[in-house]
């Protein structure tokens, strides 16, 4: 498919009630309105065309920014990309979409450490929302250096911005997720932490309380661990 026929689907797609949730949500600007099945439905159709994902960004259609996040090639985005994209973000929704894309890329690293340290919201969350995808997936991290970041979050989530904080309670507690010393230690943050507060809007999102949640989501992740070597 090209840009034209994609753009075209789109809006035969959008629907006026999902445009009033999306706006909830705090999307603005050109938007049609597609249902998250309907762009991974999209997604499997096109898979991945990197030339069109950048063509999809140009438009400045929200959906079809999202689904240039999911059809974009992690191996083919450049840096100059990724630092002119992260600058466009506006919202959570597009900067979620966009935080999973950046974070395959090779160049994720060296722009997590980058965008967590930035004071705009978005870029600041996008920072965070990669090391929460390094602390999932990236098994090779040491203890140690996780264990610099939760000092981090400690010390400096309630000077961050609003979807920061949020971003950042979130990698506190996939760092919390990974083995047993990390859930002590990130749960003893949590409890020094208090209740994060975060402004999610006309929406009946809530933030996860670390406290409780780490313990129980950990629990779930060793039960699958174990699940899995037991096969």
């Amino acid at each position: 498919m090209n840009k034209t026929e994609v753009l075209r689907e789109l809006k035969k797609l959008g629907t006026a009630r999902n445009r009033t949730v999306f706006a909830r949500h705090g999307v603005t600007g050109a938007l049609y309105g597609v249902s998250c099945a309907d762009l991974g439905t999209l997604k499997k159709k096109i898979k991945v065309d990197h030339e069109l994902a950048r063509e999809l960004w140009a438009s400045g259609n929200h959906d079809a920014r999202v689904l240039a996040m999911m059809v974009g090639d992690p191996e083919q985005v450049t840096a100059r990309q990724l630092d002119t994209w992260v600058r466009e973000l506006g919202d959570y929704v597009l900067t979620d979409a966009f935080s999973g894309l950046a974070g395959r890329s090779p160049l994720a690293p060296k722009r997590m450490e980058k965008w967590m340290a930035a004071r705009g919201e978005w870029v600041c969350a996008t920072g965070w929302n990669l090391l929460c995808g390094l602390a999932m997936s990236d098994r090779e991290v040491p203890d140690e250096r996780l264990e610099g970041y939760v000092k981090v979050i400690e010390s400096t989530i309630g000077t961050r911005p609003n979807r920061a904080r949020y971003a950042m309670n979130n990698a506190l507690i996939a760092i919390g997720t990974r083995n047993r010393r990390l859930e002590k230690h990130a749960v003893a943050a949590a409890r020094r932490i208090g209740p994060v507060q975060v402004n999610h809007g006309e929406t009946g999102c809530r933030t996860p309380d670390a406290v409780t949640y780490i313990p129980r989501a950990a629990a779930h992740r060793r039960g699958k661990s174990a699940k899995a070597k037991a096969r």
